[in-house]
C-alpha cells in the first residue's frame, strides 16, 4: 500500500499540471463556498427588503367628497403639512376643477411622514411627491383606449330596470331618454314588450375603468310611440332619414321619472273642488311638492306669479305665437323673473298645490294664437328644425346604415 502511494508522489512531481492542480483545489474550495454564501445572502437580504416595503409604506385612497386637506389631516399629517401639499397640488391642479367623482391616493412611510399625493381626474394623474426637504408636482397622461359596446331589450315593468338589468347605469339610462324627450313621453307612453337598443362608445384604462361614455345610435319601438331612432353624427343626434332629433317642444314638461298625468285635456271635466263642470283645457301632471318643472321650449318669461285658482303661475312665450303656462307651482327656480329667457329643458319651477288643488300635480297648458290645444295630440312636437345637408347625406349614410345593422342585429354581440 505504501508502494501505491509513494509511486503516486513521485508520479505527480514529475507531471507539474497535477502537481498544480493539487495546489489550488483547497482554494477553488474555498472560492466555490464564498459564492454559494453570497448568493443564499443575497435572496436572504431581498426577501427582507420585499418584506420591509410591504410594510413601509401606508397608503389612503378614496373619492374627493369633501376638500382634499381633509382626508390628508385624517391620515395623519398636521394641518401645516396638509396645507403645503395642497398649495403644491395647486400648482398642477386648480382645486375648485376637483369634483366627488375623482381620486386620490396617499402615501405615508410607516412614521407618517408624507411621501406622495396622486389625484386622478379625467384622463391624467397630478401628483404632489417629497423631493428630500422639498415637495415636486406634475402631470402623468393615462394611457385611454376606446371601444364600442351594444346592448338591447324588452321593457318588463319599467324601462329603468329593464335597462339596468342589461347592466347599464342609472345615468347612462338617463342619457338614453333624454335622447328620445322630444320623441317619448317616458312618464307616460312606456308599456311592457316595448323594445330598445343602444351602442355606445366608451373610454377604459388598462385597470379596467371606464371613463367616458358616448351614445353611438340607439332606438325606442313603442307599442304608443312607434318606432324612434337617434343616429349621432357631428355630436348632433338625428333620425334613420336624417332629420334633426330635437324638436320645437319637449314631449313633457318634467322629465323625473315616475310621473303620472292625473288629468287630461277635456272640453268638459268635473272639477274635483268646485264640484261643476266645466273646460279643463291643460294636462295635469301629479308629482311629489318640490319636483323640476322644464320649460318645453326656449322663450320669454312673461308672466309670473300669483292667478287666482291657479295660485303660483308662470306663462312663457316662443317663437310663432305659442305659448306654455304653468300653474300650482310651489314656488320658481332661481334667476326666473319677468322678462328672462330661458332654454329648452331648463327648470324653471316646481311641482306644488297652490291654488284650488287637491294635491300636488303641475297644471300645463299651451295655446297659440290664443287658443288653447291639447298637447299630447299635436303634432308641432314633431317637426324638427333641421336635417343633414346634401353635401353630408352620403357621409351620414354610411354611418348611419352602419349603426343600424349593429341595432338590428338578433343576438347581442359585443361590435368589434
Amino acid at each position: 500500500m505504501s508502494n501505491i502511494f509513494n509511486k503516486a508522489i513521485r508520479y505527480i512531481k514529475r507531471h507539474p499540471v497535477f502537481r498544480d492542480f493539487i495546489m489550488y483545489v483547497p482554494v477553488f474550495v474555498l472560492v466555490c463556498l464564498f459564492v454559494a454564501y453570497g448568493i443564499q445572502r443575497h435572496k436572504a437580504v431581498v426577501e427582507a427588503a420585499r418584506q420591509n416595503q410591504e410594510i413601509i409604506f401606508k397608503k389612503y385612497e378614496g373619492n374627493l367628497k369633501q376638500h382634499i386637506s381633509i382626508p390628508l389631516q385624517e391620515a395623519g399629517l398636521s394641518r401645516e403639512k396638509a396645507a403645503q401639499v395642497v398649495n403644491k397640488l395647486d400648482t398642477v391642479l386648480r382645486m375648485n376643477r376637483l369634483a366627488p367623482r375623482d381620486r386620490y391616493l396617499l402615501t405615508l412611510d410607516e412614521e407618517g411622514n408624507f411621501k406622495m399625493l396622486v389625484v386622478t381626474k379625467d384622463f391624467s394623474r397630478y401628483y404632489v411627491a417629497q423631493n428630500g426637504d422639498e415637495l415636486v408636482a406634475g402631470i402623468m397622461d393615462i394611457s385611454v383606449e376606446s371601444r364600442e359596446r351594444f346592448a338591447k331589450g324588452d321593457v318588463d315593468y319599467t324601462l329603468f330596470t329593464s335597462m339596468q338589468e342589461q347592466g347599464l347605469k342609472p345615468t347612462f339610462i338617463l342619457d338614453f331618454t333624454d335622447i328620445f324627450s322630444w320623441a317619448v313621453d317616458f312618464n307616460t307612453e312606456t308599456r311592457n314588450g316595448d323594445k330598445f337598443a343602444i351602442l355606445w362608445e366608451e373610454d377604459y384604462t388598462k385597470s379596467g375603468e371606464t371613463l367616458n361614455e358616448r351614445i353611438l345610435a340607439a332606438y325606442y319601438d313603442g307599442g304608443v310611440s312607434g318606432k324612434n331612432y337617434a343616429i349621432r353624427f357631428e355630436d348632433e343626434f338625428y333620425d334613420e332619414n336624417g332629420k334633426f332629433t330635437k324638436k320645437m317642444f319637449l314631449k313633457s314638461p318634467i322629465s323625473v321619472r315616475g310621473v303620472r298625468i292625473s288629468s287630461r285635456f277635456s272640453r268638459g271635466r268635473m272639477h274635483p273642488i268646485l264640484r261643476i263642470r266645466r273646460p279643463h283645457l291643460g294636462i295635469d301632471y301629479a308629482a311629489p311638492a318640490g319636483t323640476p318643472v322644464e320649460a318645453v321650449a326656449d322663450g320669454v318669461v312673461r308672466s309670473k306669479g300669483w292667478k287666482g285658482g291657479f295660485g303660483n303661475y308662470m306663462e312663457v312665450h316662443h317663437p310663432n305665437n305659442y305659448v306654455t303656462c304653468y300653474g300650482h307651482l310651489k314656488g320658481y327656480a332661481k334667476g326666473i323673473a319677468n322678462g328672462v329667457k330661458v332654454k329648452q329643458g331648463q327648470t324653471i319651477a316646481y311641482v306644488g298645490s297652490t291654488g284650488l288643488s287637491t294635491g300636488p300635480h303641475l297644471d300645463f297648458r299651451i295655446r297659440q294664437n290664443g287658443k288653447y290645444f291639447d298637447f299630447l295630440t299635436t303634432k308641432n312636437r314633431s317637426s324638427a328644425s333641421k336635417e343633414i345637408p346634401a353635401s353630408k347625406r352620403e357621409e351620414f349614410n354610411k354611418i348611419r346604415d352602419k349603426y343600424l345593422a349593429i341595432l338590428e342585429s338578433k343576438e347581442q354581440e359585443q361590435p368589434k
